[in-house]
């Protein structure tokens, strides 16, 4: 099963109805200040949004769109990706990175702890394990702080196109 839920969120696939909120978060630039430090164009969250549903149709895995369940307001992505990214990593590189972007009108409320949690638990049954990895801007604070509150430990920093990442394993 694909759709999750928690006590507050309702995780599902994406469709094309969710495309004007993808967009609207990825144009935010306190959103993309930690992640690839610019807003997207409506072209780059069109290709996002592709790379979602490819996910799940290639791979069995992917992002999930998250809403509130009461009055299905829109949260945020999250999930697992297999971006096959061009770094280095002190751990092994076939394991799921997990990942996660909350709309600032949401921030504080541990949406993204619950979420993420929850993505997690389903992972685990999906890949036989409830090991994952992420990656982060070392000065994003509040999303270090929900990975550790999920199980993620650091395990280093490293260069991703031009800019410094810590990686987390769990």
């Amino acid at each position: 099963m694909t759709t999750l839920t928690t006590a507050r969120l309702t995780l599902t696939r994406h469709t094309l109805d969710d495309f004007a909120d993808s967009f609207a978060l990825w144009s935010d630039e306190r959103v993309t200040r930690f992640i690839g430090g610019r807003p997207s164009t409506e072209e780059e969250a069109w290709s996002r949004l592709l790379r979602y549903a490819g996910h799940w149709d290639l791979l069995g895995f992917g992002y999930w769109c998250v809403r509130e369940r009461e009055g299905g307001a829109f949260v945020g992505e999250l999930g697992f990706s297999d971006f096959r990214r061009t770094i280095e990593l002190p751990f092994d590189a076939r394991l799921p990175e997990a990942g996660w972007a909350l709309s600032p009108t949401t921030h504080g409320k541990g949406y993204a702890t619950e979420g993420v949690q929850a993505a997690l638990e389903w992972g685990a049954g999906r890949f036989g394990s409830p090991r994952a990895w992420c990656m982060i801007d070392p000065d994003n604070a509040p999303s270090i702080r929900v990975a550790q509150r999920c199980g993620f430990e650091r395990r280093g920093v490293t260069d991703y196109k031009g800019s410094d990442v810590a990686l987390f394993e769990r």
